[in-house]
C-alpha cells in the first residue's frame, strides 16, 4: 500500500502566508479587494503547498460552477463536418479558458434532445449557456427561458414565442450580401443568381434579403434553395443552370454552398470566373483558399463571434460587488469600487468585409 499525503487545507495556506483563512478564501475564489502584496503571498503559498480548491466547497461560497454549456442546435454529423462550428467553438473555448471556465458541449439531434438539454440546464450544473444555429421553429429558446439560465445567443433571434430581451451576437448578414451582389454587378454581370441557406435560420433570410435589396424581385428564377452544405449547393446549382442557362454570376449563402456550386459549374463546362463569377460567405480559410480558383467571399469573424458571446455571458455572470462600509472587509482588504459596470447590449452585430480572390 502507498501512503497518500494529506491534501493541503485552506488553513495550511493561511498559516504559510501569514494571513487569515478569510483572506486566503477571498484570493482563491477570485474575490476583489485584497491588497496585492498579501494576495501575492497567498498565491505563493498555494503554489508551494500544491493547494487545489475543492470545487464543491468553492461553489457554495461563490455560487458559481465555473462551467458554461454550449448548445448547438444541430446533429453531430453536421457540427463535426462544418468548419464554421469549429471556428465558433474555438473562439468560445479560448474566452472561457482565459477566465478559468469549463466548456460543456450539448448537441441536439432531435426533439427528444431539447427536453434533455433543458432539463440539464435547469439542474444547476452550469452558470449559463451559449446557444447557436437555432432554427425558426426550435423550442429551445422558450425551454431555456423557463430554465432560468443566463444565455447569450449566436445569431439574430427569429422566434415568436414571446421570448424577449435576449442578448445575441451576429454578423451583418444583410449588408454583407448587398456588398457581394454589388461587386458582381460592378464586374459587368447582369444575371446574378443566389443560392440560399436554410431559410428556417435568420442568417439565410438576411442574406436573401440583402440579395433582393440590390436585385429586387424581378428575377425569381435566379433564386434556388440551399441548406448551407456542399450537397445543397450542388443541387441548387444544377437547378439554376437547367432553369437559367444564361446566368453569369452566383452569390452563394456560404462557402460550403459555393464549393458545391463550383463542382457543378466545372461539370457543366462553365469556367469560373470567365463564364460565371462566384462569391461565397464566411471566409472559412480551409474552404475559401483551397477551392480552384480560390473563392471570393464575404468575411465574418466567426471566431471573434464566439469569443464575444462568451465575453458577454461572463460579464453578466460577474456583476460588480456591492460596496460595504468604509474600511470594512477581511484582513488586508481595500474598500470595493462602487461604480457599476455598463449593462451588456441586447444585440451586437459585427461588420463584414468582402475578400476578393480569383473566383469573382
Amino acid at each position: 500500500m502507498n501512503d497518500t499525503a494529506p491534501r493541503p487545507t485552506l488553513e495550511a495556506v493561511a498559516a504559510r502566508a501569514g494571513v487569515s483563512r478569510a483572506t486566503v478564501s477571498r484570493v482563491v475564489n477570485g474575490g476583489e479587494g485584497v491588497r496585492e502584496p498579501l494576495a501575492e503571498r497567498v498565491r505563493r503559498a498555494v503554489e508551494e503547498l500544491g493547494y487545489v480548491p475543492n470545487q464543491a466547497a468553492r461553489s457554495l461560497v461563490t455560487r458559481r460552477h465555473h462551467a458554461v454549456a454550449v448548445v448547438v442546435a444541430e446533429p453531430e454529423s453536421r457540427v463535426f463536418a462544418d468548419p464554421f462550428f469549429a471556428l465558433q467553438l474555438r473562439g468560445i473555448s479560448k474566452e472561457l479558458t482565459a477566465h478559468d471556465n469549463q466548456l460543456v458541449l450539448l448537441l441536439t439531434e432531435g426533439r427528444d434532445d431539447h427536453t434533455r438539454v433543458a432539463r440539464y440546464l435547469a439542474g444547476g450544473h452550469v452558470d449559463g449557456a451559449l446557444v447557436f444555429s437555432l432554427h425558426l421553429d426550435d423550442p429551445l429558446p422558450g425551454l431555456i427561458q423557463r430554465a432560468g439560465v443566463p444565455t447569450v445567443f449566436g445569431g439574430r433571434p427569429g422566434w415568436s414565442d414571446g421570448t424577449a430581451d435576449v442578448v445575441y451576437v451576429d454578423s451583418d448578414n444583410r449588408g454583407g450580401a448587398r456588398d457581394a451582389v454589388r461587386h458582381l454587378l460592378g464586374l459587368g454581370r447582369t444575371r446574378v443568381a443566389h443560392i440560399t441557406g436554410a431559410l428556417d435560420q435568420t442568417s439565410a433570410v438576411d442574406r436573401l434579403d440583402g440579395y433582393r435589396d440590390v436585385m429586387g424581385d424581378a428575377a425569381p428564377d435566379l433564386v434556388a434553395p440551399g441548406d448551407f452544405t456542399p450537397a445543397g449547393g450542388e443541387r441548387a446549382m444544377r437547378e439554376l443552370l437547367d432553369r437559367c442557362p444564361g446566368l453569369d454570376a452566383v452569390f452563394a449563402a456560404n462557402d460550403l454552398t459555393a464549393s458545391g456550386a463550383l463542382r457543378v459549374l466545372r461539370e457543366r463546362g462553365r469556367r469560373v470566373p470567365e463564364d460565371v463569377a462566384l462569391i461565397g460567405f464566411d471566409d472559412m480559410l480551409p474552404v475559401a483558399e483551397q477551392t480552384d480558383p480560390p473563392l471570393t467571399t464575404v468575411r465574418q469573424d466567426i471566431e471573434e463571434m464566439g469569443r464575444l458571446m462568451a465575453r458577454l455571458l461572463l460579464r453578466g455572470l460577474d456583476p460588480p460587488p456591492a460596496a460595504g462600509p468604509a474600511g470594512a472587509g477581511p484582513e488586508g482588504t481595500a474598500p470595493e469600487a462602487t461604480a457599476p459596470e455598463a449593462s451588456a447590449p441586447a444585440g451586437v452585430v459585427l461588420p463584414t468585409t468582402l475578400v476578393r480572390r480569383a473566383s469573382a
